[in-house]
């Protein structure tokens, strides 16, 4: 027998109240439930899921992808509730769910381990047609999904000596989610997820992933961890570029994910990876930014310095990739914002092809007019919004010298 230990994105299932079900219809309540967990099972399939173990009233599925669990719970949710309301009886199949992030033991298809009662544990929490999720799913949710969360506060769960924070999750109103009826057909929950929509103002996104220890010795971890947490730290300075939380990225530590994959996951423009070389008293630091939409390189560096002072070392390769990733993703979104017609332009972008034409000699001023009618939209639908009050700031002042 063949086991494997690793973390993993764990989604816990059940029926509520299968008891009292079984008690006033055994045959239909059993039909009911094994076809619930049936439909239940071609979602998770078509979600990039793996089911591990589907036992009476209980299934337990293994993700990847934060974002494909959170979606996959939201799509099945949503088409039982109609197949619920089509029934004239009152034997429903009323399903709970629970996901959690945590270490899990694989073998001959079984999956168990501390992840999977976390998620159990949590999941019992949820009501009827409900789910919950733990405070590192949370975190790990891309904002793109148009989701809503409810903290439920730190709870005590059996079995675990420290409280755990719990979220309940649902499809924010007016999002046109998923959509139900086509359970036979599991290639069609592809296009069934919770549609994605971007916040104004569409500003720059960035997601740095753990950068990658190659010096073939696990104490050498820890300055690999320090230099990805420095580098988000430093790019977080910058108020124009959203950057992706540390708890996000380092779900993907370990792995060598697809670019691309861990761009539309995140919902990011770009991604910086990178590596750790130590050998003897000298080590090589290399990074590159990648265009997560075409999985193109715009940018690659390497570092060597002698290591004499770890901390000292780390800061000033820190500071050097930082210094250069900043002007980079500028120069593309320039370009970007180039290529694109006027009508399309959002806040961020106009203010974009406002800096290009600030530049040049025939600056066209009705975009800076257009860059400071959009910055004001932004700004009644959201008074908080403090980028769009930059840029609403940094148009009329471009618009000033012109």
């Amino acid at each position: 027998m063949t086991t494997q230990s690793k973390l993993a994105v764990i989604l816990h299932a059940d029926i509520v109240g299968s008891t009292a079900l079984v008690h006033k219809d055994e045959r239909v309540a059993h039909d009911r439930i094994q076809d619930a967990f049936r439909r239940f099972s071609e979602i998770i399939s078509s979600h990039n899921g793996t089911v591990h173990k589907l036992r009476g009233d209980a299934l337990v599925a293994e993700f990847e992808r934060v974002s494909d669990a959170v979606t996959t719970a939201l799509a099945f949710q949503l088409e039982n509730q109609t197949e619920n309301e089509s029934l004239t009886d009152n034997i429903r199949s009323e399903v709970r769910v629970g996901i959690a992030l945590g270490e899990v033991v694989i073998a001959d298809n079984t999956v168990t381990g501390p992840g999977v009662v976390l998620a159990q544990r949590i999941e019992q929490l949820a009501g009827a047609g409900g789910l919950c999720i733990s405070a590192a799913i949370h975190e790990a949710v891309p904002k793109r999904l148009p989701v809503e969360f409810e903290s439920l506060g730190d709870q005590s769960l059996k079995g675990f000596d420290e409280l755990v924070r719990v979220y309940s999750v649902s499809e924010r109103k007016g999002a046109g989610g998923p959509k139900p009826g086509d359970a036979a057909d599991s290639d069609k929950y592809k296009s069934k997820s919770p549609s994605l929509v971007a916040s104004l103002p569409d500003r720059p996104s960035i997601a740095v992933l753990p950068f990658n220890n190659l010096s073939g010795d696990p104490d050498h971890e820890y300055f690999a961890d320090g230099m990805t947490e420095d580098v988000i730290t430093g790019l977080s300075r910058f108020r124009a570029l959203s950057v992706v939380a540390r708890n996000s990225t380092f779900a993907y530590k370990g792995t060598s994910p697809d670019i691309r994959s861990v761009a539309r996951d995140l919902g990011v423009r770009y991604v910086l990876e990178g590596s750790v070389r130590r050998g003897g008293e000298r080590i090589r630091v290399s990074g590159q930014l990648i265009d997560g939409e075409t999985g193109n390189h715009l940018w690659a560096e390497r570092y060597d310095r002698v290591l004499e002072d770890i901390f000292a070392v780390q800061d000033e390769i820190t500071e050097e990739i930082v210094a250069a990733i900043a002007p980079q993703i500028s120069d593309v979104e320039r370009e970007r914002a180039q290529r694109k017609s006027l009508a399309n332009l959002d806040v961020w972008g106009l203010y974009q092809r406002g800096l290009y034409h600030a530049g040049h000699v025939h600056a066209m001023l009705g975009q800076h007019d257009v860059a400071i009618s959009k910055s004001e939209e932004a700004i009644a639908l959201n008074p908080n919004d403090a980028l769009a009050r930059y840029f609403l700031g940094s148009a009329l002042q471009l618009r000033g010298t012109q």
